[in-house]
């Protein structure tokens, strides 16, 4: 008899999938009685291990590392994953699949992130096919001051029960610091896939699931890992002290705006990074708006809270560091306005009003509300209960490392502005603006990769970028990446702000690269420079036939900046080029678009 047939090493799959493969061979065609081998010169098969298919949906890169981690586990638990974004459901038949875990984020109004966009209409579509075989899990990511706070992955999930299949381990929704709410809720998972597979049982209802796993998890979330911190690399939990040595004011003397350039150094730090990723910033809130806090509160700041961490410190120092104050949590409102009887805000919150209040909310913070529930009495204890950990900022970094090694360039917009009365400031912005002195004051940092945002591998494929205001940021390291890297393809950059005098952010660096055949195309649109305003999409439009070429000569298309007005602009004047200089109808257009999408040459890096 022959032997066992065996997958050998040069096959084109990965160990995880080349050991599932020998295991099951090893079991379809080993003959006990006889005892026979493998054939000369082979290794033993390993035992076969269950398929995991791990699927993400990432916007800025949280989603797909985090992805990675849980198969990097799912292999030590004895499963063989697989790791693809959404989009690529295509690759595999979800109607065969036994086991699957989401990951995903969500962007804008609750919707899906790019790359897994067309996996919704698919998933979404009458004709979706029935899963009764598939046991699932969803992890979402999202920020609490969205009103859809983990909108995409709420949809995955009902939309998966809803065709059939089986939700083995409840969904967890995990707000900006997600790493401990995610670390428990994987540790959670193997078991119920193991369990959930083999006995074909439905997990628990999700009604409850992410306030229960957020409690469980918090409960054992303060106990340090062994070794210190300083045993850990610089990351988002322990994130480096670094300095700022360049603060300067981009804008000129007659603008509304206060758009800063900083310069941080990560000398010492060991930390490294590529064009398109993004720097986490962990800033300090106003110590004025923190001395108006306690004024409200009645308290002198030395009173003893516990941090989100769980650790001891007085009331002053968390406000200062450790928890978010501005954005009111709907406990807390409900909590001031029962407390004090606030007619208005008692109506606002009755569930037929969320409109209304979200409307009333617009402008307002924490201490408005506190200002207008007078004698509550919230202790310090009971105050710091509603708030939320202070998140740290990601700003999309707007150097090149080989153009300045060991240095991180940000483009941020510092955020004024007065409502209701008083004058508001942005937390981090105005953090680095106002508040650092060079060199001096630490400024936490970590680097936030973003898998989804990179330049083409080869350095003569063309570039568009459509980067208006501070979306600039990534745009100008692509540019200084391509000069410093010698690559040969063109690049094409559509900027705009309001008013081209005082607006031109790094007017000089962007016609020093024209000059020097960098940019081989510049469109600017300056909104307030003529009566009728023009935008970035504007100019693509006007350009529509130069644009279509390039596309057609392969070029990749890029976007940052705003998500719910510029970049949805940009998406739709983009469709439009498509349709009327491709001679394609919509859903061709829609489909060209979706194919750009898929072939990574349309990226996005919108907030």
């Amino acid at each position: 008899m022959a032997g066992i047939p065996y997958i050998p090493s040069s096959a084109p799959f990965t160990p995880e999938q080349r050991a599932w493969l020998n295991g099951y061979l090893a079991g379809r065609f080993s003959n006990a009685e006889t005892g026979e081998l493998a054939p000369p010169g082979s290794t033993a098969p390993a035992p076969a291990k269950e398929p995991l298919l791990v699927m993400y949906g990432s916007q800025s890169g949280s989603a797909e590392g985090l992805a990675k981690k849980l198969a990097k586990a799912a292999d030590a638990q004895g499963f063989a994953p697989r790791v693809m974004e959404l989009n690529d459901y295509a690759k595999v038949n979800l109607a065969t699949e036994s086991r699957l875990v989401v990951v995903t984020s969500t962007w804008g109004d609750g919707e899906p992130p790019d790359n897994a966009v067309n996996f919704w209409n698919f998933l979404k579509d009458e004709a979706a096919p029935k899963l009764d075989q598939l046991n699932y899990a969803v992890l979402a990511l999202g920020d609490k001051n969205y009103s859809q706070f983990c909108g995409a992955g709420k949809n995955f999930d009902e939309r998966l029960a809803a065709l059939g299949a089986r939700r083995i381990h409840n969904r967890i929704d995990c707000d900006v610091d997600f790493e401990t709410t995610a670390a428990g809720w994987i540790d959670g998972l193997w078991e119920k896939l193991k369990v959930g597979a083999a006995t074909g049982l439905p997990g628990t209802s999700d009604g409850d699931s992410a306030a229960n796993a957020s409690t469980s998890i918090a409960t054992s979330s303060a106990t340090p890992k062994s070794g210190g911190p300083t045993e850990l690399p610089w990351s988002r939990k322990n994130p480096f002290p670094a300095k700022l040595i360049t603060n300067r004011k981009l804008n000129g003397p007659d603008s509304a705006k206060d758009t800063r350039h900083f310069e941080i150094s990560l000398a010492g730090s060991g930390l490294t990074y590529e064009v398109g990723d993004a720097l986490g910033v962990l800033s300090m809130n106003n110590p004025a708006l923190v001395a108006d806090l306690l004024s409200a509160l009645g308290c002198d700041g030395e009173e003893a809270v516990t941090d989100p961490d769980g650790v001891e410190t007085s009331l002053r120092h968390a406000l200062l560091k450790t928890f978010t104050i501005t954005k009111p949590p709907q406990a807390l409102l409900k909590e001031l306005a029962t407390r004090t009887g606030n007619a208005e805000l008692l109506n606002l919150l009755a569930p037929a009003n969320q409109t209304k209040l979200a409307d009333w909310l617009w402008g307002r913070e924490i201490i408005d509300v506190l200002l207008a529930c007078t004698g509550a009495g919230l202790s310090a204890v009971e105050f710091t209960s509603y708030l939320a950990k202070l998140a740290p900022r990601l700003y999309s970094i707007s150097s090149s490392p080989k153009a300045h090694p060991g240095e991180v360039h940000l483009t941020i917009g510092a955020v004024r502005y007065l409502s209701h009365g008083r004058a508001r400031q942005g937390v981090c912005s105005t953090f680095l603006a106002d508040r650092v002195a060079l060199g001096e004051t630490p400024v936490p940092v970590f680097v936030q990769t973003s898998h989804g945002f990179r330049l083409p591998a080869n350095g003569n494929t063309p570039i568009i970028m459509v980067g208006p205001g501070t979306g600039i940021a990534p745009f100008r390291a692509f540019l200084e990446e391509r000069r410093a890297a010698g690559a040969l393809g063109k690049n094409w950059l559509f900027f705009g702000d309001q008013r081209a005098a005082c607006d031109y952010l790094y007017r000089e660096e962007l016609e020093t690269m024209q000059a020097e055949g960098v940019l081989t195309r510049l469109d600017l649109a300056f909104s307030r420079d003529q009566p009728q305003k023009i935008y970035v999409q504007d100019r693509m439009l006007a350009e529509a036939t130069e644009l279509w070429s390039w596309l057609e000569a392969g070029a990749h298309f890029y976007v940052c900046g705003d998500a719910k007005r510029m970049a949805k602009d940009v998406d739709v004047a983009l469709h439009q080029v498509v349709a009327t200089v491709g001679g394609k109808s919509a859903d061709e257009a829609t489909a060209y678009v979706a194919q750009l999408k898929k072939d990574k040459r349309y990226q996005r890096d919108v907030y």
